[in-house]
């Protein structure tokens, strides 16, 4: 099938890098003489037909804008037969061969479901700061949040040694800790807590014991949301207070300012080669794939195998930071 209209949403939370990755698709399909359809709050903008016509003008001064320009929604209506039905058929009544997914896990499901139901093409970008989709060393945004988290939590540190405090910062990350290990590294935090490795809380204070015996009156502490040492890091934060009555304890969770921001020059060139391949994959009859990058190189992974996949830590800067923590 020769692909003469492809349409593109953005789905899930925002991440940095989402316009980037849009800005390539228009510019690579106006290249290769292919209509652009942008999508309004994904998959429930298919539902409510919230199309327009996308060229290089459109999609003008957005390559440093964080957000997404066509705005996200999570749709309810999509989840169901009778949703996804009305979303094809709006895509067939604007002539519209494939679409571009420019999302995380959920967005991708969403995606995949929908293709193998209406036999549609579809290839997925994979957007999300939390880098857990297997198939890609780097989702775009996740990149820039780093940056963002490292910037915030060296201010905090600010604080917390003018004040002898011992500081635990939230980060994002419910499922899988990439942005606490690396930013926790590049930070110097005394102690890193993850899903992956759950540490438990009395391992955390031999840890805090023996920085403050080795004189250490400040400490910051990075935690991941999905983190099981305590029910949530106020509570974690409780148990050890009762431990150091003398340590003055804050905690500071980060929240969505993590998912703002302009992009990185790593996340602007990545969601641009991306967005490229995106295209490109379709138009060369290669569907149902996230585009990703390994090793430098962009690459193509299976939807199913990107969605049930984990991203796995890397056991070297677990390594890395137990040899920095002693």
């Amino acid at each position: 099938m020769k692909i003469k209209k492809i349409a593109v949403l953005t789905s899930g939370g925002d991440s940095p890098g989402m316009n980037t990755a849009l800005r390539a698709v228009v510019r690579t399909c106006a290249y290769s003489k292919i209509e652009c359809v942008g999508v309004s709050r994904g998959f429930q903008g298919l539902i409510n037909n919230e199309l327009k016509i996308l060229n290089t003008r459109s999609v003008r001064g957005i390559i440093n804008r964080g957000g997404t320009m066509l705005y996200s929604a999570r749709s309810k209506e999509f989840r169901l037969k009778e949703g996804r039905v009305m979303a094809y058929e709006n895509l067939k009544k604007n002539k519209i061969d494939a679409l571009v997914i420019i999302g995380g896990d959920g967005s991708f499901t969403g995606g995949m479901i929908f293709q193998n139901e209406f036999n549609f093409p579809v290839v997925g970008i994979p957007g999300t700061i939390d880098n857990d989709l297997y198939g890609t060393t780097h989702t775009l945004g996740y990149d820039t949040a780093l940056n963002t988290v490292m910037e915030a939590i060296d201010k905090i540190r600010d604080t917390a040694i003018s004040h002898d405090r011992l500081f635990f910062v939230e980060v994002m990350g419910r499922d899988a800790g990439h942005i606490a290990l690396n930013s926790g590294i590049a930070i110097g935090a005394q102690e890193i807590l993850i899903p992956e490795q759950n540490i438990g809380i009395d391992q955390l204070v031999v840890s805090l014991k023996k920085s403050k015996k080795a004189g250490k009156t400040s400490s910051i502490v990075v935690v991941a949301e999905g983190d099981k040492t305590g029910s949530n890091v106020f509570e974690l934060a409780k148990s050890v207070e009762k431990k150091f009555p003398d340590y003055e304890i804050k905690v500071s969770v980060l929240g969505h300012m993590q998912r703002g921001g302009s992009p990185s020059c790593f996340d602007r060139v990545l969601g641009t080669r991306m967005g490229v391949k995106a295209v490109e994959s379709l138009i060369n009859g290669d569907f149902s794939k996230m585009v990703g990058v390994k090793e430098g190189k962009i690459t193509l992974t299976p939807l199913q195998s990107a969605i049930k996949g984990k991203s796995k830590i890397d056991s070297e800067l677990l390594r890395v930071s137990e040899i920095m923590n002693t």
